[in-house]
């Protein structure tokens, strides 16, 4: 746990999924007395995350590249796209995929801070060490 409220990518773990990889600058298993989450997703073209909720917290999505789909709770998948933000409360099942040739890029926000640490129990989970780049293949991290 770090006393410093100031991170940089090279001092971060990148956590990589078969859909895309994350960067957790902040939690409050790294950072000392905060309590909420922020990180940075990238999905792939083509891919994206299952359906899944956060029982324990409330989840802001911000969009900053791509475009894709996003579904919230019982609503209809509808189009997002960088500058669209998305509030998805705890308990609400949501997904969200990829559906340009680039990346998608997105500011996840928790509230409050935690709900990050069951995405360690993932199959597909691989935590890559600080400065250590994924390798991109096909479209997806390896």
């Amino acid at each position: 746990m770090s006393d410093s409220s100031h991170r940089t990518p090279s001092e971060l773990s990148t956590w990589t999924f078969d859909w895309g990889a994350i960067k957790w600058h902040v939690t409050p298993e790294t950072i000392k007395n905060a309590t909420s989450t922020l990180g940075e997703v990238i999905i792939t073209p083509g891919k994206g995350h299952d359906r899944h909720n956060h029982p324990d917290a409330d989840e802001v999505l911000y969009f900053i590249e791509g475009q894709g789909t996003q579904t919230v709770g019982d609503e209809p998948a509808f189009d997002v796209k960088a500058g669209d933000a998305v509030w998805i409360p705890r308990g609400t099942e949501h997904s969200t995929f990829n559906t340009g040739w680039g990346p998608l890029r997105i500011i996840a926000t928790y509230t409050p801070g935690g709900a990050e640490k069951p995405l360690r129990d993932l199959p597909d989970f691989k935590e890559l060490n600080p400065g250590e780049l994924p390798s991109w293949t096909a479209g997806q991290p390896a």
